[in-house]
């Protein structure tokens, strides 16, 4: 048939070839996921098996696949938006059944105040409408590269590579451990308490009562053994004294009744054979576990490890990063001028670093100069160097080239995810640091950071992996067809016996700051997006609260 319909084809023929083009795609990430884990070490089918996938490394041509996929730095391309879908129909399907447009919106109510969803074709007040990612044309080589991993697997690819070599020991005094991780399990040098202690100020008794007391100030904390209390007798004890042998009990004072003329003591209540003394031991025996390898040195284990007897403790050093910024167009200080903007990312990656137990160096603000980055990078003692910017394919990016010159390898080149696609994680040498490229945009640039750097960190200190957890979301957060979006929220109470939910923040575009900096967290919203009253993945920020489902972490 022709016409309006089309020609004819043989029915089932659109199924099959979609059926088949999947499979091309799922055999390609799982020779690109190959490929990666080679570069990390270890078996992909096993890794996958148990529930760990892992990214593809993809070509390294400036012109390929990479680049077109950016959808940070094309957001001021629209006018071809259209004609980038149209020479793609998996796009077309894919926007048809899902109402996500491209651009990273508020995800709430679409900035309608009656609560129903925004059109499609209008953005909402706050964000940015990036166009859909372009898509190779038929014959051109970036046609063979494999697809860019999924966000869990990039994660999982920058966590495996972190614990790839084994971690130092250095050993520091209590003062300076806080923050650091612990390199060996923290054992009792003694047990704890010592000996036997009065829990109260009050009197220690032998026997049944009453009991005959002297005067005198009694025993005191801090003083050497008493002799042995006989029956019938009593004295008094400070919190924290050495109990005397032999004694029964101790009695608060608030319990006791002194009869001064007959130098008696008598017991308000009734008497417990070892009553608020605390034995030898109560707490631990010596050479007891107290906490695990891997654990944060917080101030609650540096108080427990003093009481056990430890001067110092060993911990892993903190990973040290460089972080370079590029770009001509940053300012340093001052208002945006004629073309130039201010350097977000510089004032903010070494907070946010230290917060993930790094030790950071100043920001080095590099411009475009590719000599300048190759100089940096060759230069570095570092065990990380974050980059940002320069991370596609326009005449000025030059991270992949200047990768290239030096021989790294490219373990993730792009993400499915966004913000942040064009985000890439390399190794420099076999013992030299890695790198983190982050896109320049700054919201693109916060999901480069806690997608590949965070873990990577995490793995190179040697903190344990944070245990993922979901929430309930409270409202319909739209998704883009193929990628995860990670979406700023805040977490908020349930009220009138209601659960406690996260909220989507708006301005989340990959250009926009105000939303993470009023967030907690981070949603983790899959392809197609999620109806309000679902659960999502949720990333606390370093520095987020402890909540009622999670533990939050010190930072």
């Amino acid at each position: 048939m022709t016409g309006s319909e089309g020609p004819h084809r043989e029915p089932g023929s659109d199924v099959r070839a979609a059926g088949s083009a999947s499979e091309r795609a799922r055999e390609e990430e799982e020779r690109a996921v190959e490929q990666a884990l080679a570069l990390v070490g270890g078996s992909g089918r096993s890794d996958r098996s148990a529930g760990s996938g892992e990214p593809a490394s993809r070509s390294r041509d400036p012109r390929g696949h990479r680049g077109a996929r950016d959808e940070d730095l094309n957001a001021g391309r629209s006018s071809n938006t259209h004609a980038d879908r149209s020479r793609d129909p998996h796009a077309h399907r894919s926007i048809a059944s899902n109402p996500y447009d491209g651009r990273d919106d508020d995800g709430r109510d679409n900035g309608r105040r009656d609560g129903r969803a925004t059109p499609a074709s209008a953005p909402a007040p706050g964000s940015e409408q990036p166009p859909l990612p372009d898509r190779p044309s038929p014959g051109d080589p970036a046609k063979t590269s494999p697809p860019p991993p999924s966000w869990d697997r990039a994660r999982a690819v920058a966590a495996r590579a972190g614990r790839g070599r084994p971690p130092a020991t250095i050993r520091l005094t209590l003062d300076r451990a806080l923050g650091h991780v612990l390199a060996e399990a923290l054992g009792a040098l003694t047990d704890l308490p010592s000996f036997d202690t009065s829990a109260m100020d009050g009197w220690a008794v032998a026997g049944p009562g009453p009991w005959a007391f002297e005067a005198g100030a009694g025993l005191l904390a801090g003083r050497g053994p008493a002799a042995a209390l006989p029956d019938g007798t009593a004295v008094r004890i400070a919190t924290g004294a050495r109990v005397p042998p032999d004694t029964t009990a101790v009695i608060r004072s608030e319990h006791a009744h002194v009869d001064e003329a007959r130098g008696l003591l008598h017991a308000g209540r009734s008497v417990v054979t070892g009553q608020d003394i605390r034995p030898r031991g109560q707490e631990c025996r010596s050479g007891e576990q107290l906490v695990p390898a891997g654990t944060v040195v917080t101030p609650a284990v540096l108080g427990l490890a003093a009481a056990a007897g430890y001067d110092a403790l060993p911990v892993v050093p903190r990973p040290r990063v460089d972080v370079l910024v590029l770009g001509d167009e940053l300012l340093n200080a001052g208002l945006p001028h004629d073309g130039l903007i201010r350097d977000a990312l510089g004032p903010m990656l070494g907070p946010w670093l230290r917060a993930l137990g790094a030790e950071v160096s100043g920001a080095r603000r590099l411009g475009d100069d590719a000599g300048a980055l190759r100089d940096a990078l060759t230069s570095s003692d570092a065990d990380l160097i974050i980059t940002t910017g320069g991370t596609a394919a326009g005449p000025v990016d030059h991270v992949h080239p200047v990768l290239d010159a030096l021989g790294a390898e490219l373990l993730v080149d792009g993400v499915a995810v966004r913000p942040g696609h064009p985000m890439l994680l390399a190794r420099l040498s076999a013992d030299g640091p890695y790198l983190v490229g982050l896109p320049g945009n700054p919201l693109a640039a916060v999901s480069g950071l806690l997608t590949l750097a965070e873990p990577l960190l995490a793995g190179i200190a040697g903190r344990p992996a944070q245990d993922p957890y979901r929430a309930l979301v409270h409202a319909e957060v739209h998704g883009h067809p193929h990628d995860t979006r990670l979406v700023p929220v805040v977490h908020r109470a349930g009220r009138a016996g209601g659960r406690d939910h996260v909220a989507p923040l708006r301005y989340n575009g990959p250009a926009m700051l105000r939303g993470i900096a009023a967030a907690d967290g981070l949603a983790v919203v899959p392809p197609g997006g999620v109806r309000s009253g679902t659960e999502v993945e949720i990333l606390d920020l370093p520095w987020a609260p402890a909540t009622p489902w999670t533990e939050g972490c010190f930072t």
